[in-house]
């Protein structure tokens, strides 16, 4: 499937694509994006990095703000944006936590704003991703590409740790992420006080502990649709209360609803054959 300018009428054009998780990081690649209109204008946590390919892209910032066509465009953290990826081939739209060595430069950098990038500052990686992505059909590759990226626009050389006792609360975090979690046990495996750890984990991550954990979840969900889980079990094992209650928190984060998401591209669609051979030999 191919992405089209919307001209008159718009046709259903649903997203069909892959996500990929690293440590402090994750991207959606793929074709499509909502039924030829852009995705409303919302807020998250991670910086974001948006691509389309190979033009197409336009990018809001702010609720009222004008539309910039460009190759690609970097979005502060919690800042009120849009994104249109409709008239794109494809697009990759990689989100880095603000807590990383990369996200903490990017936040000195961005101020809050929207950086408009030029054409040459992505061109190798677009192309080493769209070959990693569409003819290898590897995660690692792919991820290696992302990371690459990331800290290219970064400028991030030294990697400087973030506070230690914040990245315990992370990984304490990432194992537990579709359990109910409250902030005294995290703090407790901070070693610190509810008080202080509160305090201490809006100052690292930009954002309290109760939206990092819808966050956190929302990330679980992609990963499981990606191995072809229903919505209603990836919201189950990713800790929401129903289907509605992640719908509601994608469109708050992400812009978009889980149900406008196909999970089926290239890298998706190997996972699962991987999982069914796997089946196979069990059963064989």
């Amino acid at each position: 499937m191919r992405c089209k300018p919307a001209l008159n009428a718009p046709t259903l054009n649903r997203y069909r694509g892959d996500f990929v998780a690293w440590r402090g990081g994750c991207g959606f690649i793929g074709e499509g994006g909502g039924a030829g209109a852009p995705i409303s204008p919302h807020t998250h946590y991670a910086i974001q990095l948006a691509i389309g390919v190979p033009t197409g892209l336009r990018v809001q910032f702010g609720r009222q703000g004008a539309w910039q066509s460009c190759p690609a465009a970097l979005i502060a953290s919690r800042a009120t944006h849009s994104i249109d990826v409709a008239a794109c081939e494809w697009s990759a739209v990689l989100f880095i936590e603000p807590q990383t060595p990369e996200g903490k430069a990017l936040s000195s950098r961005l101020q809050g704003g929207l950086e408009v990038l030029d054409a040459d500052s992505v061109a190798g990686a677009v192309q080493r991703l769209d070959r990693a992505w569409r003819i290898e059909k590897s995660f690692d590759a792919v991820k290696a590409v992302c990371l690459e990226l990331v800290q290219d626009i970064s400028g991030a050389a030294l990697r400087e740790p973030s506070d230690r006792r914040v990245l315990e609360a992370i990984e304490y975090i990432g194992q537990r992420v579709g359990q109910p979690i409250l902030l005294p046990e995290v703090a407790q495996a901070a070693n610190l006080s509810s008080g202080r750890f509160r305090h201490l984990f809006v100052q690292e991550t930009g954002m309290p502990l109760q939206t990092y954990l819808l966050w956190r979840r929302l990330l679980h969900v992609c990963s499981l649709l990606m191995q072809g889980q229903t919505l209603s079990s990836a919201a189950h094992a990713a800790g929401f209360a129903d289907s509605a209650h992640l719908s509601r928190t994608a469109r708050a984060m992400f812009g978009l609803a889980p149900s406008s998401l196909q999970m089926n591209g290239p890298l998706s669609e190997r996972l699962r054959m991987q999982q069914q051979h796997r089946g196979l030999d069990y059963l064989g």
